[in-house]
């Protein structure tokens, strides 16, 4: 296979390209050490890709490499892209009643760009499939991608459509309620991508896949990479609609809060019990393996057939925002997955890394880097 490299002048592709095909980052991947045996219970679903010819182009300001490993897969995010309007309020405004905000600020946000961002602070080499509007709010997300070292070769600037963005509120205790305008994100993708659009999900180490997109995009990528060998992660967080079992069915890991999980399965989910019994209804549908994110109760893992893996909370010394915090632990399962880590590694590291995250402000901006979540792990071990 040779070097992929789209042109505006391609009739074929959708996704335009400036540049020619991608070099190989400098943005590499330290291993995560953990005291557990790093070789048991490897993810079943990764193959290995001898990837001989998709490489990596750096992007500008591109985070401090450390310790390099050659040829790794990436990251592949297909997803949203928006900009998050804050304001920060005392409670929420009954109905019919003005409530006045302590400040408001604009930030660069959506569930997509957020993890893209996320595991390129984690120096994993990540690409971003999206698109933005020819607006201001596209050019704050783009610029906050490039600065945090995401690739940026499959993003589609479009006109005669703003840019996503959402309304967040944001209450004193660090909660948060989102309304979300789909903009760009939903608009003028195509009714079929073609096999050069498809490509970089095939030569993907895994792929990462959330609601705020169609759908119709999502099952196409999706087949893409599963007919690859490509583990596929598909977080339910965006639309509040059902899930067609033509996306599930080739789903991987399937990972909702609680919340979600209630939604799309119809069923209580108050307790463990509950939750699991919905889990199941959710293996009827055709996913193997599903992701419970449990907010302050932490995460479990549901495994077909097996009995759940449980990851607590690691505590936050001060919540501060909890925007995005969903969005940091789902992308920092991905990249320890990827590089072959056991699930409650993976559940664990990303329990780290989403506890960093409530600690600042704003979606991109409180995304940890590797040290930092690293560091971490290392003092709650050191407690114990």
């Amino acid at each position: 296979m040779k070097g992929i490299a789209f042109s505006p002048a391609n009739s074929h592709s959708f996704f335009n390209r400036s540049h020619s095909a991608p070099r190989r980052s400098s943005i590499s991947t330290k291993p995560i050490q953990f005291v557990k045996n790093q070789n048991q219970n490897q993810n079943p679903s990764t193959k290995t890709h001898s990837f001989p010819s998709f490489v990596l182009k750096s992007s500008k300001h591109p985070p401090t490499p450390v310790n390099p490993e050659a040829n790794a897969p990436p990251l592949v995010v297909v997803g949203s892209a928006n900009a998050d309007i804050y304001v920060e309020i005392e409670r929420l405004p009954r109905e019919g009643e003005t409530v006045s905000a302590k400040s408001g600020q604009t930030l660069a946000g959506g569930k997509g760009a957020n993890q893209a961002a996320c595991g390129s602070k984690l120096s994993y080499p990540t690409y971003f499939v999206g698109q933005v509007g020819e607006d201001a709010h596209g050019k704050l997300i783009i610029e906050a991608l490039r600065n945090g070292g995401v690739h940026l070769d499959y993003v589609r600037h479009v006109g005669d459509v703003p840019t996503g963005h959402a309304v967040v509120m944001l209450q004193s205790d660090g909660q948060n309620s989102i309304i979300i305008v789909g903009g760009a994100n939903m608009s003028y993708w195509p009714e079929k991508l073609s096999d050069e659009d498809l490509a970089v999900m095939r030569n993907a180490g895994i792929l990462l896949l959330q609601r705020e997109i169609p759908d119709s995009v999502n099952i196409q990528v999706a087949k893409a990479a599963k007919s690859a060998g490509v583990p596929v992660i598909f977080d339910a967080g965006g639309m509040d609609a059902p899930i067609p079992l033509e996306l599930l069915n080739v789903v991987d890991i399937f990972s909702p809060n609680e919340s979600e999980l209630g939604r799309i399965t119809g069923m209580p989910t108050e307790n463990f019990e509950q939750i699991g019994q919905a889990v199941t209804k959710c293996h009827e549908m055709g996913v193997r393996e599903v992701l419970v994110k449990l907010g302050v109760k932490g995460s479990a893992l549901f495994v077909e057939g097996q009995k759940p893996i449980r990851q607590p909370i690691i505590p936050a010394a001060r919540v501060i925002d909890t925007t995005g915090a969903g969005d940091t632990f789902t992308a920092a399962f991905a990249v320890t997955l990827v590089e072959g880590k056991t699930k409650e590694e993976c559940m664990r590291f990303a329990a780290a890394a989403a506890s960093l995250c409530v600690q600042v402000k704003g979606a991109i901006p409180s995304m940890p880097d590797r040290t930092s979540v690293l560091d971490l792990l290392q003092s709650v071990r050191a407690s114990f």
